[in-house]
């Protein structure tokens, strides 16, 4: 099982480029299910969600696919098994993402219950609700849903709380169904108006992706498309405060700022010197940082995806923050392993009452999901001495490369086999 292992006290130089994001090719793999021919995703990430994904995609009868560099070219002919494992898509919730274009394809799906993160209950029953709606029958057998719908219709759906893939799975069965599909209270993340790029480039009629209401009209069918994914706004996230942490002046390339006006914000308020260029934001290592409290909402403001690298963030600031978890009940499985390395964190109920200013020191840690490894990574920066970071698997569903990414730009990490 591979590690990580880090020393920290270098300071970063140069540039981090941001790879395509994980959250945005995943659903848009998910929609080559949608047409017999093929799609080509440019700026897709070499991560391990991707893979499974691919393997699900070739299970169904997808063509082996085709990579050269960053371009991903899918196709599935013909859907021979419209079945999702459980042993393909128990480390991947976005599994779930194939069960709304298998409707819509040829009527009928049998999917695993989604595995992923152990960060809390991330329950399926708004996308069962939906589907029901359009005129599904899904029932959840021995751990799978089980759904039948030869002939989806238009309707009116209104979520009960915004979820993101909930409102993905929605769109890509709408856009075959007979009629208007309106969807509301939807999610807005930059992914649900990247998915419904694609889908209005394969034929779609998708409107108000970005906006808390979306309409389909439903079209006969759909055809292949080249569509280019947009930059992982989280990969990014991290790479600002990995360099605001070391104090660092780096350039963070190959980003969309637009995506993250709220975190920019919060990393200006407590102190981190930006210059925000259009594809491009510098972080400039001068003063100290200042103590801020912060609340995870859904997009636009500040992404829990970002909530426990901000917590390492916090633990070098001057003062004490509160950090609060609102979307996920059991996400802050990352503070025990910061303790480790010294940091004075307590917990109480949703929120993390951060003391900072407290030098860490290197120590063997685990990563308990995908994005608290990636807190434990700008954590080592700092630490005195060596860190090693057990279970690295988690970081590869999510970060391209990482290591070798912030090996170029100067930090003393390596990969252990």
């Amino acid at each position: 099982m591979d590690k990580i292992r880090l020393r920290g006290g270098r300071r970063l130089h140069g540039a981090l480029r941001v790879s395509g994001a994980k959250n945005a090719v995943l659903p848009a793999m998910a929609a080559s299910l949608l047409t017999k021919d093929p799609l080509i995703l440019e700026n897709a990430p070499e991560v391990r969600d991707v893979s499974t994904m691919n393997r699900v995609l070739q299970r169904m009868g997808a063509s082996p696919p085709r990579r050269e560099g960053s371009r991903l070219t899918l196709q599935v002919p013909e859907i021979q098994s419209p079945e999702a494992p459980y042993e393909l898509v128990k480390t991947m919730r976005a599994s779930v993402l194939v069960l709304g274009p298998l409707l819509a394809r040829c009527g009928r799906g049998r999917v695993s219950l989604p595995g992923g993160c152990a960060i809390g209950a991330r329950p399926v029953n708004l996308h069962i609700a939906g589907l029901q709606k359009l005129g599904a029958r899904i029932e959840v057998e021995h751990g799978y849903m089980v759904a039948e719908g030869k002939e989806l219709r238009g309707a009116e759906i209104t979520f009960e709380s915004k979820t993101v893939t909930g409102t993905e799975n929605l769109m890509m069965a709408a856009t075959r169904a007979q009629g208007r599909t309106v969807l509301r209270n939807v999610a807005q993340e930059p992914e649900i108006d990247d998915l419904a790029i694609l889908l209005n480039a394969m034929g779609g009629r998708v409107e108000g992706a970005g906006t808390d209401t979306i309409e389909i009209e439903g079209v006969e069918d759909l055809h292949g498309a080249t569509h280019h994914v947009i930059p992982d706004r989280i990969e990014a996230g991290t790479f600002l405060m990995a360099a605001a942490i070391s104090r660092s002046d780096v350039r963070v390339e190959r980003c969309r700022p637009d995506h993250l006006a709220s975190v920019l914000e919060k990393l200006k308020e407590v102190g981190v010197r930006l210059e925000v260029g259009e594809d491009a934001i510098h972080v400039l290592a001068d003063g100290p940082l200042r103590s801020g409290n912060l609340l995870t909402l859904p997009y636009p403001d500040f992404p829990t995806d970002l909530q426990a690298q901000y917590v390492a963030l916090m633990t070098q600031a001057e003062g004490t923050s509160i950090i609060t978890e609102s979307i996920f009940e059991n996400r802050f499985m990352h503070v025990g392993e910061l303790r480790r390395m010294g940091a004075r964190i307590e917990v109480d109920g949703h929120s993390a009452v951060v003391h900072g200013g407290t030098p860490l020191t290197g120590a063997q840690v685990m990563a308990t999901d995908l994005r608290a490894s990636a807190c434990l990574i700008v954590a080592g920066l700092v630490a005195e001495g060596e860190t090693v970071i057990d279970r690295a698997y988690h970081i590869d569903r999510g970060y391209e490369h990482i290591e070798e990414k912030l090996q170029r730009a100067g930090a003393d990490i390596e990969r252990l086999r």
